[in-house]
């Protein structure tokens, strides 16, 4: 699953950069491209069929782009379905009961008195 997975999020990066890439060569105000092959006349043979080209192309991009992630997102969404583990009971004990009450010694241990060396 993992290769899909990665093999979707590739033809995602794709898609992505073909985008901007047709997005920046399209002018706002309807030169772009079409200008560069002869003006912005739409008179003029093939201007307005590379319009329409760059215009549909945007749109399928897009629409490429919102399909590869929803699959992407289905496929890894879906739970595992490994085989349930046998879960063995749980013991409880109970906390070891204390018959005298702990030690409050504040005494601190004797230290031994270092031999002198000979």
């Amino acid at each position: 699953m993992d290769t899909i997975f990665t093999l979707l999020m590739v033809l995602v990066m794709i898609a992505s950069i073909l985008l901007v890439i047709i997005v920046m060569a399209q002018n706002p105000k309807g030169g772009g491209l079409s200008s560069t092959f002869g003006g912005a006349s739409p008179a003029q043979f093939g201007v307005q069929r590379t319009n329409d080209f760059m215009e549909k192309a945007t749109w399928t991009l897009g629409a490429v782009i919102i399909v590869l992630i929803l699959i992407s997102v289905v496929i890894t969404g879906k739970p595992t379905t490994a085989a349930p583990a046998q879960q063995q009971p749980v013991k409880k004990e109970a906390p070891a009961k204390q018959t005298t009450a702990p030690a409050a010694s504040t005494t601190t241990p004797a230290q031994t008195p270092v031999a002198p060396a000979k």
